[in-house]
């Protein structure tokens, strides 16, 4: 007798004498030791709307994903084609043993093994050997005692999380998307049959390397399912033309830098559910590779998208391609650099909540020394008295150290970390370069800080994982100031092609052409990118506007290809020429002015910074000490008061809640409070 025939005969032999001693068998059961079930399942990340981002292997690079959702008539046909009594057996099918058996018999050879789902995943989960004795009994002891401990369902779970559909994978779930590049929830029928033959026979039914017996073995369930009503001929027929995969497919591996961060926060399995969005995401990257390519030799490239309304990062693509030659492998976008001219916008805005200077205000673009610092403008040229708009879109160099030096370095540290980035200075002591680039920050940084600006000077923390709740940052100047900002950004020239007064945005060029930046925002995102060298050598020619514009347009065409349009200035904005402005704004005079040694800057003594004030409605008492006079009063921005001589007089009453004063003397000095009034 064959070996097969033989082999089966003893089992159900074995089992036909385990009915005689129900009790010793219940025993035997009860004492079964069963190998761990919860294997280890692929680390998952998804997008916000479930999608997956990117999954890691287990050990030995194996794909085992974690089932999910599966098509019901993949589940019809796999029990139907393997295991008919699955919902009603103990975990052994004395009929199917028997039945086994007998074709054995007759045949000669093995035809069909007998084994039940349930003892499928005996053998899955142990590893163990089918074809001895000790083994199929092994198989058996294990199926009965599982059968007692777990659920039907939960056997199936387990069925279709260890099935093997060849090379490395494992699950039915891995195997939908290697073979059809998509989860199992909808399957066809020729997809659906193919998952159910493969793990009978995974490497020699290899629709890649074997097409010929994935097709036969598929068919064989097609045909099956036909007799047995859960397909009609036609049905089967249809499915039996379609093709077998060709290929196996890769894995998506989206944000790699970003996923793989968060993999080491959260080495659990999760799934880990991130802000991203795949599709967005899969379209960005091939962009930034592509310019990253067309810069030239060794450049690398890297982009952040956030909805500055939420926080909440839309995408993030770290480098060219995670394994460039190009050191693809570091996260640029968290790279400490040099921002170049990207931090303008910060000092402009704190100028205008300080009341120093108004977007109409003259500046003065001439020679100029701070000790021994002299700032030069990139092209060398000077432009003599400019208004500061013009300095900003312009992006003049001189105007800029001017009002740095106004505010004072650390006042522009102190805004750096309130917007809640992590600037790092090479030398411990800010200076007035710090406003040209003269401080290492990253692009995930500058994000940060231009999604203050565009909310309105205080904007929401950045997070990239679905769940998180981060504080918004710190205000780092008035919505008044900031709308002022985006409104002159908004008039920069686009790049060729670019839609122009859609887009506030400033670009950034670092000493020796190292880095290349652009930001920008509309009414709802932010999308700041950065090309350069890994390894900070220069990029020749290299310019923020040249390089970096162009792809910061192209990529905000991905993400909102209509726009959002930025919102209205608020009421407080003075939106006046130079001729209507307070005298102490019409031109901007910088501290290095001579004063009159016996006269200090203006303070303002009442009300005191933060005050509660409950005025009823009542003008508020203003109280001065030092500047020279004449003095001007702004509130929220607005100047409500102007010429004055006195050093006690009164102003009108703001209204409930905030407000910022500002008072400016002759010379151009100023003092600021904030106050809240009920």
């Amino acid at each position: 007798m064959p070996r097969p025939a033989r082999l089966l005969l003893a089992l159900a032999g074995a089992l036909y004498l385990a009915g005689f001693a129900r009790d010793r068998a219940d025993d035997w059961i009860t004492a079964t030791r069963l190998p761990p079930v919860l294997a280890e399942t692929s680390v998952e990340m998804r997008d916000r709307n479930g999608a997956l981002l990117r999954a890691f292997p287990v050990a030995d690079g194996i794909w085992r994903l974690r089932p999910g959702p599966v098509d019901p008539q993949f589940l019809d046909m796999l029990v139907r084609y393997e295991d008919k009594r699955f919902w009603s057996h103990n975990g052994v099918d004395p009929t199917a043993l028997l039945r086994a058996a007998g074709q054995s018999l007759r045949n000669g050879r093995t035809v069909s093994g007998g084994s039940t789902l349930t003892m499928q995943v005996a053998r899955l989960i142990e590893d163990g050997p089918t074809g001895r004795w000790s083994g199929k009994l092994r198989q058996i002891r294990v199926a009965l005692a599982l059968e007692r401990r777990f659920t039907k369902h939960q056997i199936l779970t387990l069925y279709l999380t260890h099935a093997p559909y060849g090379g490395n994978l494992e699950g039915v779930r891995a195997g939908a998307r290697a073979w059809f590049g998509k989860d199992p929830v909808r399957l066809t029928p020729a997809q659906a049959a193919l998952l159910v033959a493969l793990p009978q026979s995974p490497e020699a039914r290899r629709p890649d390397r074997h097409p010929r017996a994935a097709r036969t073995a598929r068919d064989r369930v097609l045909q099956r399912m036909a007799r047995q009503g859960e397909l009609t001929q036609q049905e089967a027929r249809a499915a039996q033309t379609d093709a077998v995969p060709a290929r196996m497919r890769s894995f998506p591996r989206l944000a790699p830098h970003l996923t793989e961060r968060t993999r080491q926060m959260l080495p659990q399995a999760g799934p880990h559910d991130l802000t991203l969005d795949a599709g967005l995401q899969a379209r960005l990257e091939p962009l930034v590779a592509q310019t990253a390519f067309d810069a030239g030799d060794r450049v690398s490239a890297a982009l952040i998208a956030v909805d500055h309304q939420t926080g909440e990062i839309l995408a993030s693509v770290g480098s060219a391609g995670y394994a460039d030659a190009r050191q693809g492998f570091v996260d640029m976008t968290r790279a400490l650099r040099s921002p170049g001219s990207t931090l303008k916008p910060l000092v402009y805005g704190l100028a205008f909540d300080q009341g120093l200077a108004h977007p109409e205000t003259l500046i003065s673009d001439s020679p100029v020394m701070f000790g021994r610092y002299a700032p030069r403008n990139f092209d060398g040229i000077f432009r003599g008295d400019v208004r500061v708009r013009d300095a900003l879109q312009m992006s003049l160099n001189i105007p800029v150290v001017r009002l740095t030096d106004a505010l004072g370095p650390a006042r522009v540290m102190s805004a750096l970390r309130n917007a809640r980035t992590d600037p790092q200075l090479p030398g411990g002591t800010p200076g007035l370069a710090i406003s040209l680039g003269g401080v290492g920050i990253s692009l995930h940084d500058l994000v940060q800080l231009y999604t203050a600006i565009a909310a309105g000077g205080q904007g929401p923390g950045l997070h990239h994982l679905a769940l998180a709740q981060t504080a918004p940052t710190a205000r780092i100047f008035s919505d008044t100031a900031a709308w002022q900002v985006a409104d002159i950004l908004t008039g920069l020239a686009p790049p060729p092609g670019g839609r122009p007064d859609i887009l506030a945005y400033k670009t950034g060029t670092s000493y020796g052409h190292r880095d290349a930046w652009a930001i920008g925002f509309d009414g709802r995102h932010v999308v700041g990118v950065w090309l350069g060298r890994a390894d900070g050598t220069p990029v020749p020619g290299a310019f923020g506007g040249d390089l970096a514009a162009p792809l910061l347009f192209d990529a905000f065409g991905l993400l909102a290809p209509d726009f959002t349009a930025l919102p209205p200035p608020p009421p407080a904005t003075l939106l006046v020429g130079a001729a209507q402005l307070p005298p102490p704004l019409q031109r901007f005079r910088p501290r290095t002015t001579v004063f009159d040694s016996a006269a200090a800057a203006p303070r303002m003594l009442f009300p005191p910074e933060n005050a509660v004030l409950e005025t009823q409605g009542a003008p508020l008492t203003v109280k001065l000490r030092g500047g020279t006079s004449p003095f001007s009063v702004l509130a929220d921005g607005v100047p409500v008061v102007t010429g004055q001589r006195q050093r006690e007089f009164e102003i009108p009453n703001p209204g409930p809640g905030f407000a910022a004063l500002v008072v400016v003397d002759a010379t151009g000095r100023s003092d600021r409070v904030r106050i809240r009034i009920d």
